[in-house]
């Protein structure tokens, strides 16, 4: 928690499970250990869904578009935002792969609001619940009306362990497309240090009750 400020804005950057429940139980911490909001990019199809305005209310959430984020940025406020998104969710799987394409607008964000970048990543979310989003199916559904069709079962009370590398600084000599690339790196290090690949639901239930954890 210390990588957070404690006043003064941050882009945070993390990786997105099929559920990003980790995402929710961080920006309960941070309200509750720094007295900080933290908005966060949600995908369009999320402000569709009847009934969720208010919980979207609760969690801070936007959808954009570039200029809103950096206008918070430059207010003074966290963001945070999941480059991968929806597709991600969908598509990643228990190898944890980043599937970012070649998405480079955060960047920019952080680069026009003069920010730094907070790469997070959270071990075993791809365990405690998974997305069919990989089959050719569901890839082809989602590809073709941009909504996330695929089924996701889970819901296991693995071990949820949320970690934060050290801020990317800004610098005006760096382009977007290097940012990005950075960043991306970045949270593929926390990945690499922190995720036994692949995952595995039942050691991950078992690390529940280890108070450390060695990963090979």
């Amino acid at each position: 928690m210390e990588k957070i400020p404690e006043e003064g804005p941050a882009l945070i950057i993390f990786y997105h499970g099929a559920i990003p429940i980790d995402f929710y139980y961080f920006m309960a911490k941070i309200f509750i250990h720094k007295g900080r909001t933290c908005r966060v990019v949600a995908d369009h199809f999320v402000f569709k869904i009847p009934g969720f305005s208010l919980l979207l209310d609760v969690f801070c959430a936007l959808h954009g578009p570039r200029e809103k984020c950096v206008e918070i940025l430059r207010s003074g406020h966290l963001l945070a935002i999941s480059p991968g998104g929806v597709r991600e969710a969908l598509i990643s799987d228990e190898t944890y792969n980043i599937i970012w394409g070649n998405r480079k607008g955060f960047a920019q964000v952080a680069i026009d609001a003069k920010v730094p970048i907070i790469p997070m990543f959270t071990q075993n979310i791809r365990e405690g619940f998974r997305s069919l989003g990989g089959t050719r199916l569901f890839r082809w559904l989602y590809e073709k009306f941009r909504y996330p069709f695929a089924p996701m079962y889970g819901g296991f009370p693995v071990k949820l362990r949320t970690y934060l590398g050290d801020p990317i600084p800004y610098d005006p000599k760096v382009t977007a497309e290097e940012l990005a690339e950075k960043t991306k790196n970045a949270v593929q290090a926390l990945i690499d240090k922190h995720q036994r690949i692949p995952g595995n639901i039942m050691s991950a239930l078992l690390e529940r009750f280890h108070k450390k954890q060695n990963i090979n």
